[in-house]
Order: structure tokens, then sequence, then C-alpha cells
């Protein structure tokens, strides 16, 4: 067996908007995600985290943010677009573990929807498919509601 693991972070400041896109899900907010795609910086930070476990670069190395083709793109897209190389590599998803760190809006009520599509995209139980949310306590950029960051870890195998 191989196994291996990976860690992804990302981060996205505010502009203006009235709605955030997180782990696939549309939520109202009060503002948007100042991005070149979508900003779903869950789906992002999972996208470095499986790229990273088979040491294959970031996701701005396989979708540069100078792009034209992947302008406000839907980051569902990219992330099935990664799961298709890590499997093509002969590797499968046993665990993902994310966390999103933001003081608004309240997270709560999204995470099971979250869950749902991440695992869709992944082919992969919703049972191992982790999602949290957090404060910073109101410290930092994320306290002072200026971004949300989100981080992920990845454990990957090889048959």
């Amino acid at each position: 067996m191989n196994i291996r693991v990976g860690s992804g972070f990302d981060v996205h400041a505010f502009t203006d908007g009235n709605y955030i896109t997180l782990g696939g899900v549309r939520i109202p907010h009060t503002r948007a995600f100042k991005a070149h795609s979508d900003g779903d910086v869950l789906l992002h930070a999972i996208c470095d985290a499986l790229l990273g476990a088979l040491a294959l670069g970031d996701i701005g190395k396989h979708f540069p943010d100078d792009a034209s083709e992947y302008k406000d793109i839907d980051s569902r897209i990219l992330l099935r677009n990664v799961y298709y190389l890590i499997r093509s590599k002969g590797f499968e998803l046993q665990n993902l573990d994310t966390v999103i760190m933001a003081e608004l809006p309240r997270l709560a009520p999204y995470i099971d929807d979250m869950r749902a599509c991440i695992a869709e995209d992944l082919n992969a139980a919703v049972d191992i498919v982790s999602v949290k949310a957090t404060t910073t306590e109101g410290l930092g950029f994320i306290g002072k509601k200026e971004g949300i960051a989100a981080s992920a870890t990845v454990l990957l195998l090889k048959p």
C-alpha cells in the first residue's frame, strides 16, 4: 500500500456582493469573494491538499488566475478535475478533514450540504468528509470580517 497525506490552505478577501460560495453551496451574505474564480476557499484548500499529497503543485499551477478560461469558474469543476488527476495516478480518497475560518455568515446550517457536494464531487461517502467551521474570536482579518480562510487535510491510498 502507498499512503499519502496532503494539506491545503486558501483565503479570499471580501468585495461587494450578496452571496458567497463555500463547499459548492451558495450562501446568502452581505459580501462576496474577491476572486478570479467563484472564490470557494474551501474547495480551493481541498484541491491544494489533494495535489500536495502527490507533490503535483498547487491549484494555481493547474488553473492559473490569469487564464481567461477559469474566470468565474465554478470551483466544483476544478475539484472534479483535480480528483480525476489523483485517480489517474491510482490513488483514492480515504479521509478529508477541513476547517473554515469565518466570523460571518454563520455556517452551521450549510455544513451538511457542503459535505454532500464535496462527497459527490469526490465520488466518496459523506462519512469520510468532515467540514467544520470556527471563528477567530474577532482577531485578524477574519475577525474584522475582511475575508474567509479554509484549510484541508487529505489521506490518500493507492491499493
